[in-house]
């Protein structure tokens, strides 16, 4: 199986680590944000959040992969001051410039352009990309990976 997404997507890396445990005060306000701010946007059919998957990386790390319809819905959420993001995100540099250093953050943003992504799935459920869009079979998109990103606008198959 395959995601059926044939268009531009931007994929949105973000993650906490925690850094000591025992400054419960500092990190717990950063780790219950996230679940308020994925409720709201996958609420939200207009938000331009395709999916996401929730993942681990140990016992201090938490992190997601958001899928996006494009870099601007990304930002239009990540800036508007009536959701819940800016005012997490605000209460969060309050706390760090206090000397909270007891979680981190990171993120990253890649914009993959129309045609330009990949994906097989062999007898999972519905994940990634497909599960935020649409699970297909492969042979819709092309039988080889090398035939799925030759749909690249501008980009010829190979023989």
């Amino acid at each position: 199986m395959t995601a059926a997404w044939d268009r531009e997507v931007t994929v949105f890396l973000i993650g906490m680590r925690l850094n000591s445990f025992v400054r419960i005060r500092q990190w717990w306000p950063v780790f219950t944000a996230m679940p308020r701010m994925l409720r709201e946007q996958s609420r939200d059919e207009d938000s331009g959040m395709l999916g996401y998957r929730l993942l681990w990386g140990g016992p201090r790390l938490a992190y997601l992969v958001q899928y996006w319809s494009s870099p601007e819905a990304l930002h239009a959420y990540a800036s508007a001051s009536d959701k819940a993001h800016s005012p997490a995100w605000a209460a969060f540099n309050r706390r760090v410039r206090e000397g909270g250093r007891a979680v981190g953050t990171w993120h990253e943003t890649y914009v993959v352009p129309a045609g330009a992504h990949e994906a097989v799935y062999t007898n999972m459920p519905a994940f990634g990309l497909a599960a935020a869009t649409e699970v297909v079979p492969v042979g819709r998109r092309g039988e080889r990976a090398a035939d799925r990103l030759a749909k690249r606008p501008g980009v010829s198959r190979s023989a």
